[in-house]
């Protein structure tokens, strides 16, 4: 009863200093006006949740039973997930000093509506409800809520409920290093370097393991640049930990998994995981890859669907799973998880992708939902990312940019080379950027590396969405007019976009125009770039304009992935893949010689030289 009294308290005093913060009406946790609820507890209504102890065979993810009761139910009420259980005003700093206590600590990580499978609710006021957890590094604790989102009432607080091991490293996601022949994993835990020693044990599958240190990165509210990242979505990151593995031997197999070492000598260890080492640069082997854009997150148990502003990533993420045997890397550019300043989501968006992201690399670029906020050195100046202003993905997930905060980058693998770039960040000619891109398109031999791909979040390119051609255009402002001679110069077989959410795909192209009218089968040079937009892998879709340019040669209003898997130096399949079912909705194939990629083309060679 005494720590229910000081739950409670602690709930009043942060509801009564929430200030409104919102994501554009994005993020669900926005719709809730908890800066408008009152504390409204009732004698007869109760939540209780079990088990509460999670995670007592090292799971990171349990589902807990909530059992619930009000005595004026109504199909308003919800439940919220808060973590810390105790979301006491009193345990948060002033945002600067003029501000008093008490303060807001942390908004819901979750809600769901209290009828949810709970058809007789409003007649019963009695409710079941299962909900999955997962291990986040501190407890928890459920607040069941009338008034709906909009005027919430607290009428009751359940127990605490926690994992065994709330420290626990969880969550590795591998990524490319700075050559070809080095991995990194990148974990997170609740362990300080003042608190225990991060590792990691590796090796050979089957032989000798070995053990490298890890860095370990952390930031707090004021490395955010505004509400609600700072305010009512700020949550305590933990630790990020990243291990840099090298002189791998290509296409081994190798295991390993992520330790902590306590001062006191115990050893903390994750479970034992597994990947296969990057192929040489140039190898002729088959390999195969996946990129997307605009995935985001989702609830298993079906939570947070007041606004479900992602229905496709589950069925994203499900489809790469099932076909992980035959993925050898994975790019998700851009629009990561949605967070939008609700911390608590990247989390939960790792844990999503753990199966994936723990065998294959998982290479991220940055989307306007993870860098934009006005003041902060943003292309654009919106809002987009929440407060957040690029701190968590450059922390979260490793990428081999010489500047992480300038997040663009290159990597080989194998036959083909990747030139990532930072559509938050100037790209135009003259810019640091546009440096970049040129060095990364020229230093590729082509004799070894043929396959040569442009993946960015913003379409740079080409898209008949709706509300680019409501702009007079076909992609964003400027976006290719410097760059669409890079990509013809260094001859760009196929440039990959996100941030519309459909899928399209254009003619081999140059200056509007197509420059090969073949469409599933091509032969030689293709004289232009392909222009994929793969925006749709789970965000709400976007409208296409009513009728296709004459450029556009595959329009679908789905959501949808991209595979290319490159046989040898001569043979590259291109296949469009629905994430309802996993079949193949588009296709195309390129055959050709490296003698193809030396002829010239439309402004690809000098127009004369001192021999002619």
């Amino acid at each position: 009863m005494r720590l229910f009294g000081s739950i409670s308290l602690g709930i009043f005093w942060a509801i009564a200093s929430l200030e409104e913060a919102t994501s554009h009406g994005d993020q669900p946790l926005s719709r809730i006006a908890i800066h408008k609820a009152v504390v409204a507890l009732d004698d007869l209504a109760y939540i209780k949740a079990s088990p509460p102890v999670l995670g007592l065979e090292g799971q990171n993810s349990e589902w807990v039973t909530l059992e619930y009761s009000i005595s004026n139910p109504s199909i308003n009420d919800w439940i919220g997930v808060f973590s810390p259980a105790n979301f006491s005003a009193s345990t948060c700093l002033p945002e600067n000093p003029r501000a008093t206590p008490p303060l807001l600590c942390t908004a819901p990580i979750k809600y769901q509506w209290a009828n949810y499978t709970n058809p007789e609710y409003k007649n019963t006021g009695k409710g079941l409800l299962r909900l999955l957890l997962i291990n986040q590094r501190s407890d928890f604790s459920f607040a069941l809520f009338s008034g709906g989102l909009s005027t919430p009432k607290l009428v009751a607080v359940s127990n605490m409920v926690a994992f065994a091991n709330p420290n626990a490293p969880v969550y590795p996601r591998l990524a490319q290093g700075k050559t070809w022949n080095e991995m990194t994993v990148t974990w997170t835990s609740g362990y300080g370097i003042d608190e225990a020693e991060p590792f990691i044990e590796w090796g050979s599958k089957g032989g000798e393991q070995k053990r490298s240190p890890a860095g370990t990165l952390t930031f707090d509210r004021s490395s955010m640049c505004g509400a609600p990242a700072r305010t009512v979505g700020w949550r305590d990151p933990g630790f990020i930990h990243t291990s840099f593995l090298k002189e791998l031997w290509p296409n081994s197999v190798y295991t390993y998994k992520t330790g902590h070492r306590l001062f006191n000598g115990t050893n903390i260890w994750s479970q034992m995981y597994q990947f296969k080492a990057s192929p040489y640069p140039g190898q002729n082997s088959v390999q195969r890859v996946i990129i997307f854009g605009d995935m985001g997150k989702d609830e298993a148990d079906g939570s947070n669907e007041y606004n479900n502003f992602q229905p496709g990533a589950l069925n994203t993420t499900e489809q790469l799973i099932k076909d992980l045997k035959d993925i050898d890397i994975v790019f998700h550019i851009g629009d990561i998880c949605y967070a939008n300043g609700y911390l608590s989501q990247w989390d939960q968006f790792t844990s999503q992708v753990e199966p994936i992201a723990s065998t294959v690399p998982y290479m991220i670029a940055s989307g306007n939902h993870e860098r934009d906020w006005p003041g902060t050195g943003s292309f654009y100046g919106n809002m987009d990312s929440g407060g957040e202003c690029g701190v968590l993905a450059e922390t979260m997930f490793y990428v081999p940019a010489e500047n992480r905060a300038k997040f663009w980058y290159s990597t080989d693998y194998g036959m083909f080379r990747f030139c990532i770039a930072d559509t938050e960040h100037d790209w135009r000619e003259g810019s640091e950027q546009y440096a970049f891109i040129e060095r990364c398109l020229a230093s590729v031999d082509r004799q070894k590396q043929p396959w040569l791909i442009f993946l960015a979040h913003r379409v740079l390119g080409y898209s008949s969405c709706a509300w680019y051609a409501m702009e007079g255009s076909s992609a964003e402002p400027m976006g290719r007019e410097s760059l669409q001679k890079l990509w013809q110069k260094y001859k760009v077989d196929i440039a990959v976009f996100g941030h519309v959410h459909s899928y399209e795909r254009t003619c081999p192209i140059y200056q509007n125009i197509c420059t090969n009218e073949e469409k599933h089968y091509y032969k030689g040079t293709l004289n232009g770039t392909i222009h994929v937009v793969a925006g749709g892998a789970g965000a709400s879709l976007s409208e296409f304009t009513t009728i296709p340019p004459k450029w556009s040669i595959f329009r679908d209003f789905d959501h949808g992935f991209i595979k290319l898997t490159a046989f040898d130096h001569s043979n590259l399949l291109f296949e469009y893949k629905k994430s309802r079912d996993g079949n193949v909705y588009d296709s195309f194939r390129i055959s050709r010689d490296y003698r193809d990629i030396l002829a010239c083309t439309v402004d690809s060679c000098p127009s004369s030289t001192l021999a002619s």
